[in-house]
């Protein structure tokens, strides 16, 4: 009984196991697709974002079978299995990397947004994922290079072990370097700069506040501290769920030999929720995304459901049109009339790098008063039908096709 147990439960293990492989290779395949067929969605940030969905794929087709494999104990040799086990290091290792180049990102373009374009280009993105890259092969294939179990006779036929991963990689590589130095460390540097996002945006939202309503909080603000308060649980304490349960287990392992083993199922969820971090990723870092979603739903309403979308009617991108250009010329009016004396600073921007987090423009007025080409920008002392008509002229350039279909499709 116990014995039919246990292989009820391996065999559930594997179950999970090829549904996260299918999950991983699926969202994350959409991901890459997404960028590559949306021109909007290919910015530098999402050139990290293809990365770690690069990383999340191998996991789903090469890892996630190599990891069933080596829990099955078939016979190898012993440098083939501990090349598997190696390879499964790489791939996962390279995902954390991914994630904390991701952070690193955004801490930049929040903390200093009018230095990011110039400190983080294409050339320099492309470069640290290739570090990124040979630094996950450099630690994965470590045991490769002699810190690995000593090979011992094999039990099986023809000088063949069976292929565990315990029987080739030792513990010490496993908790000293590659979870206190490369998983633990990148955890605490995650936690830190999301601190410091947080922190940074909380700063901003008061100051925004105390221009704007002296009698207290207004609901857009709470609900926005909120949300950032949530992405930040969200990020962090996702990571450490998925990846802290193995390394703890095998912690103990080393530290307290004459412990009780745990039990297989145990490992084996450790180890579901290890690889369960590839499929979260696209959630919690594209799917969240506007653009994102709207670009996945193409995608699957044309490529994979077959449907031709409706073209908008006529009378709704009418509609959509003078409405967004009725309040163009509202809001540069406005604008115009209120920019104040000179002691005002400058107007606000956040220019985030790449649409992972959303990015305030700057105001219709401060790019109509930059735009010395433009004829409207010659009248600004005009009267105040001229002041409409400048509106109106400098909005329509402004607002491209896709953001008034997006409008219409809103409405």
């Amino acid at each position: 009984m116990p014995d039919a147990a246990a292989a009820a439960l391996y065999v559930v293990y594997v179950v999970v196991e090829l549904l996260i492989a299918v999950f991983s290779v699926l969202g994350n395949v959409l991901v890459c697709w997404a960028v590559g067929l949306n021109s909007n969605l290919q910015s530098i940030t999402n050139l990290f974002v293809v990365s770690l969905a690069v990383a999340d794929i191998a996991v789903g087709v090469l890892a996630i079978p190599f990891a069933i494999l080596i829990s099955t104990g078939f016979c190898s040799n012993f440098y083939g299995c501990l090349f598997i086990a190696c390879f499964v290091l790489v791939l996962t290792q390279n995902s954390i990397f991914s994630l904390l180049a991701i952070a690193i990102d955004r801490y930049i373009a929040i903390k200093i947004p009018l230095r990011y374009n110039g400190l983080v280009t294409g050339e320099r993105a492309r470069g640290i994922i290739a570090v990124c890259w040979v630094l996950s092969i450099a630690i994965g294939l470590t045991p490769m290079m002699g810190w690995h179990q000593p090979p011992g006779n094999g039990t099986c036929a023809g000088g063949l072990m069976p292929c565990l991963f315990e029987e080739v990689v030792v513990m010490e590589y496993m908790v000293y370097f590659n979870f206190f130095a490369c998983v633990l460390i990148p955890l605490l540097l995650m936690l830190g700069i999301y601190l410091c996002i947080f922190m940074a945006a909380r700063h901003q939202l008061k100051l925004m506040e105390a221009k704007a309503a002296p009698g207290g909080k207004s609901p857009s603000v709470l609900q926005k501290e909120i949300q950032a308060a949530k992405s930040l649980a969200i990020i962090v304490g996702l990571f450490a769920v998925c990846w802290l349960p193995l390394h703890i287990i095998n912690c103990f392992t080393l530290f307290c030999p004459a412990c009780a083993r745990p039990p297989p199922w145990v490992i084996h969820v450790a180890i579901i929720l290890s690889h369960a971090n590839s499929v979260i990723n696209p959630f919690i870092y594209a799917y969240r995304i506007r653009e994102f979603r709207q670009t996945f739903r193409k995608i699957i309403r044309r490529h994979v459901l077959g449907r031709q979308e409706l073209p908008p009617s006529r009378s709704s991108g009418r509609s959509a049109r003078a409405s967004v250009r009725g309040s163009a010329r509202i809001t540069a009016n406005g604008l115009g009339a209120g920019r104040g004396g000179a002691g005002e600073g400058p107007a606000h921007a956040s220019p985030v790098g790449g649409g992972l987090m959303t990015a305030s423009s700057l105001p219709l007025s401060v790019v109509i008063a930059h735009c010395p080409k433009m004829r409207p920008c010659q009248a600004q002392g005009r009267a105040d039908g001229d002041k409409r008509t400048l509106g109106s002229a400098r909005a329509a350039p402004l607002l491209s096709e896709s953001d008034l279909s997006e409008l219409e499709n809103g409405s």
